[in-house]
């Protein structure tokens, strides 16, 4: 299956797990349409001083690979800056936030993979 730019289905959640401002999700693909124990597959689009508030994930886990900005993340309670290229894993049992810090649109690939 092709799924083109554009064509993404958008959650706009306001506010992201009690977080700043509002985190738009372009799903790339749905848990329905995927085979795999994946639960979203979706580009997190985080305008500046926007932010997902702090969640602890059972039961599965989260990769965030940023693709564009500056992010500051709350990696199980330490604070760590992020930067196009970086990425992050979160595992069952363990919490994550996430911040544009930047100037620019931050955005975010993530990945939710369940056990």
């Amino acid at each position: 299956m092709i799924r083109r730019v554009g064509e993404f289905n958008e959650t706009v959640m306001e506010p992201m797990f009690g977080g700043d401002g509002k985190v738009t999700l372009q799903h790339f693909w749905s848990k329905d349409e995927m085979l795999s124990a994946n639960r979203l597959c979706a580009k997190l689009v985080i305008e500046p001083g926007c932010s997902s508030g702090f969640h602890i994930h059972e039961g599965e886990e989260e990769i965030f690979i940023v693709l564009k900005g500056k992010a500051q993340v709350d990696d199980n309670g330490e604070l760590k800056e992020l930067n196009a290229g970086d990425s992050m894993l979160t595992i069952t049992g363990e919490g994550h936030a996430i911040k544009n810090i930047g100037e620019d649109t931050l955005e975010v690939l993530a990945l939710i993979s369940c056990y």
